[in-house]
């Protein structure tokens, strides 16, 4: 058999090409912000995952400007070996005082960040136990790491209980939950998962991606909203919503963090941060600190969305967080909406199985401490009059 085969077979985003309501890799031709270019018109942004309004904040831009003259446009290396800048360090450090954490380690993408230490901290006779929409970073870290994965229904605190109760007593736990879950936006049950990793010698991980700069004070994540900095082990986050850049970390004990340093095998083989990459995240998380009053504006922005829609008879998935999801439930359903929208000048982001159960496709709409009342008015305008009179909305 050709192990092209497969590749020949009629998948579904050739039915979406075939009817027209292909949704993916449309270019932009301007900045991420709250209005953009994208193929030749204008759309307001409903789709993006740049919570502050920090790509084209000056003082960002022009660290990355400067630290691509300084350094040049790359490491050539791994952090293991030639790819170590001091600006990596002044990073980490800031970070970590940031996060109330002993250190931080970086890697070279938020996706590579949970492959990195779930494969090292995972052992071949460990447990990783995972809510079912944890993100997907979070499952391949799982399967490179070797040890016995074991899922429970989403943010159900009992199946928990029975999975942890189901393993071994000699067997090392590790729970990963997402703080913000990326596609509906609701928040762990972070207090009961701490509780029952104490009673049950577990340690706890939470991918705070959606969670750093959006909740907690100051923006410090989903620990932070709860109070719970000291008695969650690992934050794992990116670089590429809040913080405006590229890459991810992880912030623990200094212990955890020299273990991982010298047993991740993505951390180890691959090339670090760009110089402008790095330079952009450490400007970005100073303005976070400088400016707290932008959680408070992507809070207020928030709730104004969700007020907006129910007020306009628009069925949303309520939330505390910028992501605000709009359930379209069937697949082509979700993509013909999502098409109207966009030649209607908004954009947002249908979302299909695998990243969400197959009856409950929805269209994630996020948003950011930049956007106006104004511009949400008109984007929430736009959406209730496509619902009203799409021929998929039926």
């Amino acid at each position: 058999m050709d192990i092209f085969e497969k590749c020949e077979h009629k998948s579904m985003a050739d039915e979406a090409r075939d009817k027209g309501v292909y949704p993916y890799f449309h270019a932009l031709e301007s900045r991420q912000d709250i209005e953009v270019i994208m193929e030749g018109k204008r759309r307001i942004m409903l789709g993006s995952n740049n919570y502050l309004g920090l790509t084209i904040n000056p003082n960002v831009v022009e660290a990355g400007i400067k630290a691509v003259e300084k350094y040049g446009t790359g490491c050539s290396g791994s952090r293991f070996l030639n790819g170590t800048l001091t600006m990596h360090l002044e990073l980490e450090a800031e970070l970590a005082e940031f996060l109330h954490k002993e250190e931080v380690v970086t890697f070279s993408t938020g996706f590579q960040s949970n492959l990195g230490i779930i494969s090292a901290i995972v052992g071949r006779t460990d447990y990783v136990i995972c809510d079912k929409e944890n993100h997907a970073s979070i499952y391949d870290g799982c399967k490179l790491s070797y040890g016995k994965m074991l899922r429970y229904k989403h943010n159900d605190m009992e199946e928990l209980e029975r999975l942890l109760q189901s393993v071994p007593e000699t067997a090392g736990i590790l729970i990963v939950t997402d703080g913000v879950f990326s596609m509906g936006g609701d928040i762990a049950n972070l207090p009961e998962i701490v509780r029952l990793a104490k009673k049950y010698g577990a340690r706890t991980m939470v991918d705070d991606a959606h969670g750093l700069g959006v909740v907690g004070e100051g923006g410090r994540g989903t620990a932070s909203l709860f109070g719970l900095e000291n008695e969650v082990d690992i934050y794992m986050g990116t670089f590429s919503k809040s913080l405006a850049s590229l890459g991810g970390y992880m912030a623990s004990s200094s212990k955890v963090a020299d273990f991982v340093r010298h047993s991740s095998r993505p951390f180890i083989f691959s090339a670090s941060m760009t110089p402008a990459s790095c330079a952009c995240a450490l400007a970005s998380l100073r303005e976070l600190k400088a400016h707290p009053e932008l959680v408070t504006r992507l809070a207020s922005i928030s709730q104004y969305v969700r007020d907006g829609l129910k007020k306009r008879g628009i069925a949303h998935r309520e939330s505390k967080t910028p992501i605000v999801p709009i359930f379209t439930f069937e697949a082509f359903r979700t993509l013909g909406i999502a098409k109207e929208l966009y030649e209607e000048g908004v954009y947002v982001n249908p979302v299909l199985p695998p990243a969400t159960p197959t009856a409950e496709c929805l269209l994630r709409t996020s948003y950011m401490a930049s956007h106006t009342e104004a511009i949400l008015d008109e984007a929430m305008d736009k959406i209730k009059e496509v619902l009203g009179r799409s021929k998929w909305a039926m």
